[in-house]
């Protein structure tokens, strides 16, 4: 259970050491994730990869204006992305 808001999650994020590392291991992601959001049209850019574990994504092209983007982000990007990097913590798409 998360200690800090007892939500029940059993998640317990890395803390980051060195964010430019961290930037870089999320950029890398990406460009795994990037390939797939592309043949939908779509695309992924990078905006903030915070020390807190939390990154800031923008989705673009077919995916900004999809009914699924929400789902896309949070089943397939950060759900990816919180299994490759253990510091991610939350992934969130800015307009």
């Amino acid at each position: 259970m998360c200690e800090t808001c007892g939500c029940g999650s059993t998640d317990s994020a890395k803390a980051i050491t060195d964010p430019e590392d961290f930037k870089k291991r999320v950029l890398e992601a990406i460009d795994v994730i990037r390939p797939q959001l592309q043949m939908d049209g779509g695309d992924i850019v990078l905006i903030e990869a915070k020390d807190t574990g939390e990154v800031l994504v923008q989705l673009q092209g077919a995916c900004s204006g999809c009914p699924h983007a929400m789902t896309t982000l949070k089943m397939g990007v950060e759900r990816y992305m919180k299994e490759q990097i253990p510091e991610v913590t939350n992934v969130e798409n800015v307009e």
